[in-house]
């Protein structure tokens, strides 16, 4: 009798001990390698180029209530397995200054670090706070995100958000370095968030401003990330004087384009840095216009990777920009519909890859419309018209090398052909994409025959039509 009593009490206290362990004595929620767990740390980011002075936004603040992560593409909203990566942040949401030290430092702003389940993690969302939300230090004064215009009085603007506060601002594969995030046992990564804030901001009709988001993700090399160089004028040897020099840091998707990951303006000496930049080879894609309004042919420079200086880099002047302009259409298939929209003018580099050419008389990249009724749209459509200043020239194209200033071969003579491509994104869905097909090309004008750029002229690309849209 004592020997089964016996046994029944040590049965008992092994029972106990197991469940205490499952319920995690015995090893630190602190020490992710304890449970072998991996550890993500997360930063945010945006070299921007729309800050003042001679851009459009002096500040633009936005605020983080959380990021979150899962291993599925194709996860849902409401989906079981996301991964919360800044728990931290729903009772501490984070204001951060999208232009605050782009041209300072790498980042922005330290996230959080969390220990998560190894594994491969393919989808991103981050939360932004609904402007009710009390955040401490406010910047925005009585709301939670916010513009403020360069120059004088620099007002805060309320930056209008639909389901970014909800569902999140999604990050798919597509927009994720390498389209992936992996996690190994007892490994730390640094996975940084770029906001590419200049292009996800949307001027309404009445003058409010409203979140467009734009967003790229991506493993970085803390001490090894920057990419940089100097633009200079090729003919001279001089930095460009006055004007805007745009430098678009690229990399082909699935369909041979060259997508903008990163892009900055240079300073007045030419100088430019991307930073952080994700583990990858890239494209590096320069146009500017001086201060006399001559623009500069693109030059692309290829092969390029975290950690590699340029040096100079030069630019070829081409003279006065030339115009393509054009009308995007937008419906559900039988009635109009509204539909964010990027666009960019593509350039062929040759072996199938068509480059975006920034717009450096545009300050920016890509032109970022929305759709909306009349503007002449046909029948059961919204639309919106669109003008691109492009170089009249070829790209000048080169093979990044080690040395002090690259040299890329001069721009080829003869027909100067460009491709008009346009992105539909849900207008407040957290950057999801809209439309079938969501992404329209033409090569073509408007009376059918290929298009192309002369100097000082203006081309009319032929009509892009959204259809079977949200």
């Amino acid at each position: 009798m004592r020997r089964t009593k016996y046994l029944a009490f040590l049965i008992t206290m092994v029972t106990l001990g197991v469940l205490l362990l499952s319920c995690g004595g015995g090893s630190s929620s602190t020490d992710p390698a304890v449970k072998g767990l991996g550890t993500v740390r997360l930063s945010l980011s945006d070299p921007a180029t729309c800050s003042g002075p001679t851009g459009t936004f002096r500040h633009i603040y936005v605020t983080v209530t959380d990021v979150q992560i899962h291993q599925s593409a194709s996860a849902g909203n409401n989906d079981a397995g996301w991964v919360d990566l800044t728990p931290n942040l729903k009772n501490a949401p984070m204001q951060v200054d999208l232009l605050g030290a782009a041209t300072t430092q790498c980042f922005l702003a330290t996230l959080g670090s969390m220990g998560i389940q190894p594994g491969t993690y393919e989808q991103i969302r981050v939360i932004l706070a609904e402007n009710s939300t009390q955040v401490n230090g406010n910047k925005c004064g009585s709301t939670a995100n916010c513009v403020m215009l360069s120059g004088a009085p620099s007002t805060p603007q309320p930056l209008l958000l639909s389901s970014e506060s909800k569902t999140g601002i999604k990050i798919p594969a597509g927009q994720i370095a390498g389209g992936q995030i992996s996690v190994a046992a007892g490994q730390t990564i640094d996975l940084n968030i770029d906001f590419n804030a200049c292009e996800s901001i949307v001027t309404e009709g009445n003058g409010s401003f409203r979140l467009k988001p734009v967003l790229h993700a991506g493993e970085v090399t803390v001490n090894m990330t920057e990419i940089n160089g100097t633009i200079i004028d090729g003919m001279t040897g001089q930095p460009i004087g006055g004007g805007t020099i745009v430098v678009a840091l690229e990399q082909k998707d699935g369909t041979g384009v060259d997508r903008v990951i990163m892009e900055t303006l240079a300073q007045s000496s030419g100088g430019f840095a991307f930073c952080p930049v994700a583990a990858g080879t890239y494209d590096v894609v320069a146009v500017a216009i001086n201060g006399k309004g001559i623009i500069y042919a693109a030059t692309v420079i290829t092969g390029v990777q975290p950690g590699n200086a340029l040096g100079k880099v030069p630019l070829t002047p081409a003279s006065v920009p030339a115009s393509i302009t054009g009308q995007i259409t937008s419906s559900t298939g039988t009635a109009p519909t509204s539909v964010d929209l990027t666009v960019s003018a593509l350039q062929s580099i040759g072996s199938g890859v068509l480059v975006t050419v920034p717009l450096a008389e545009q300050s920016v990249a890509r032109d970022t419309l929305t759709t909306t009724p009349g503007n002449g749209c046909p029948a059961t459509t919204d639309c919106a018209n669109y003008t691109l200043e492009v170089p009249a020239a070829n790209p000048s194209i080169g093979m990044f090398k080690p040395t002090a200033a690259q040299q890329p071969a001069p721009p080829s003579g003869g027909t100067v052909n460009y491709t008009v491509d346009a992105q539909a994104v849900v207008p407040g869905g957290g950057g999801q994409a809209d439309c079938s097909p969501s992404d329209l090309q033409t090569n073509m004008t408007n009376t059918n025959i290929p298009l192309t750029a002369t100097v000082g002229s203006s081309s009319t690309a032929a009509t892009l039509a959204f259809t079977s849209c949200q």
